[in-house]
């Protein structure tokens, strides 16, 4: 199968990229193909499955004419500006056109070290690429943007962490890999002795024609990129929040210029509510807490706006005010995105935000005394709007607060069809997920390609997947925690 690769990125932004290839993989097998994504793409899944094809995928064998290269970037890594990260593990294998006429990133994960590795082995073990593919998955269906996984591959190569693993390459296909971090690291490379003062501009060029070509006709441009950007993240992190997904590390290299989600190692779905929850085993200080998700995202578009004030205005205190009227539009995007998901997963859309949005805090008062579960609650809930009150109620310990509400709520006549096209029954559930990676990583597929069914069609209840609608015990639940997968 001929395959054509583009090197948009690596041709124009060539400071940003090192050019490499992939490690060998001494036995690569196909795990999981994801081949509704690769129709879309224009690839055979036959052909992906094929030895031709898993070569492709691990990247030890690309098309003559394309360009992998390793991405430079920084980051704010929990608050602290690291000048130099970059794909540590990764390659970009080149861009693609989809069956729509998109252009699509192809990139590699766990394929080796690269000139960014810092010390580490650049490879990644089969457990965390078939999480990222699980959640990503699910989160596409979920309708959040989100960067999704084509397949995940085996080398034959083993990985040492803790212990010893199998090791694994994802194919990942995103929008761009372009992330904050892209133009932290630009603009300090322009600012730098001998570096190309044009180099921040070629990138905000990119991203434009990339992401945001609506910016190229405003009056000015480069701030038009910055509050698209600041819409598309308040409209994600509002998304987040509605289902109650914490990211685990949002790092500003691990926010997208185009709005998707992308980096799913610490990550994790919500059960009992607490805006305090934290699952990452390296967020000790809770920096990254469900409930800090939207003051994070307003900090890291805070340093995006640093990187981008020579672009905004030559005179430095007229760019930092620009920079700053933006910014303070985006609490009212997300509160107005939140607001709006909220009245739809009550079943009240069409009800005034100020007859809701107090009911709303109150429940979700009322939510973290008890310590109901975040996404069994509002499908009990619908069952409630017609007329079955009995299992929901009983959740709550305050049985006459929760009456009181409820009282209100059903006063505003909800409606039970809204609230099941929103609230899902079927989430990855976090004692599910691991179920699933360690018999994977034991040689057993079976536990994964279910939980994918079911996440896959999140808002159909189905017989047969009871058990993938209930949260975990308390006990797991209390010790839970996630790593990064480095």
């Amino acid at each position: 199968m001929n395959i054509a690769l583009e090197s948009r990125f690596a041709a124009e932004l060539p400071e940003l990229a090192v050019r490499w290839k992939a490690e060998d993989a001494p036995d690569p097998r196909l795990l999981v193909l994801n081949e509704p994504l690769a129709r879309d793409l224009g690839l055979d899944p036959s052909w992906l499955s094929s030895p031709e094809g898993l070569a492709l995928l691990v990247g030890t064998a690309v098309p003559a004419d394309a360009t992998p290269v390793a991405q430079g970037y920084a980051g704010h890594q929990f608050g602290n500006l690291v000048p130099r990260l970059g794909d540590g593990r990764a390659l970009l294998l080149g861009e693609l056109l989809d069956v729509s006429g998109g252009v699509r990133d192809l990139h590699l994960k766990g394929s080796g070290r690269t000139p960014f590795a810092r010390g580490g082995d650049g490879l990644a073990a089969v457990g965390p690429m078939l999480r990222e593919y699980v959640i990503s998955e699910a989160m596409h269906a979920l309708h959040i943007p989100t960067t999704r996984a084509l397949a995940v591959v085996s080398t034959g190569r083993p990985v040492r962490r803790e212990t010893v693993l199998p090791g694994a390459v994802l194919a990942r296909v995103a929008a761009s890999h372009v992330r904050v971090g892209s133009f932290q690291y630009a603009a300090m490379i322009a600012q730098a002795p001998g570096g190309d003062p044009d180099l921040l501009r070629r990138l905000a060029d990119h991203a434009i024609a990339r992401h945001h070509p609506a910016a190229a006709e405003a009056d000015h441009r480069y701030l038009a990129l910055f509050n698209a950007v600041i819409a598309a993240q308040a409209d994600l992190v509002a998304r987040w929040m509605l289902v109650g997904f914490i990211h685990g590390v949002m790092n500003t290299d691990n926010m997208t210029i185009s709005g998707e989600t992308i980096d799913y190692g610490p990550c994790a779905f919500m059960e009992a509510f607490d805006p305090a929850t934290v699952y990452s085993s390296i967020d000790s200080w809770g920096r990254y807490a469900y409930g800090n998700q939207p003051a994070i995202a307003l900090w890291n578009l805070a340093r995006f706006a640093e990187a981008l004030l020579p672009l905004f205005d030559e005179d430095t205190e007229k760019a930092v005010a620009l920079a700053e009227a933006s910014l303070g539009a985006f609490q009212g995007r997300y509160e107005s995105a939140w607001s709006q998901g909220m009245r739809a997963k009550l079943g009240v859309p069409d009800a005034p935000a100020e007859v809701v949005d107090p009911l709303v805090g109150e429940l979700l008062e009322q939510m973290k005394q008890s310590r109901v579960d975040h996404t069994s609650f509002y499908r009990r809930l619908g069952q409630a709007a017609r007329g079955d009150a009995g299992p929901v109620r009983g959740e709550f310990v305050d049985l006459a607060a929760f009456d009181a509400w409820a009282g209100r709520w059903r006063a505003l006549r909800p409606r039970a069809d809204v609230m099941e096209r929103v609230n899902p029954v079927y989430i990855p559930r976090n004692h599910l997920v691991e179920e699933a990676l360690t018999a994977a990583t034991d040689g057993d597929l079976g536990p994964v390609e279910r939980l994918l069914e079911a996440v896959r069609s999140p808002f159909t209840e189905r017989p047969g997947f009871e058990r993938y609608a209930e949260p975990g015990a308390q006990e797991f639940a209390a010790s839970f925690r996630t790593f990064c997968g480095t």
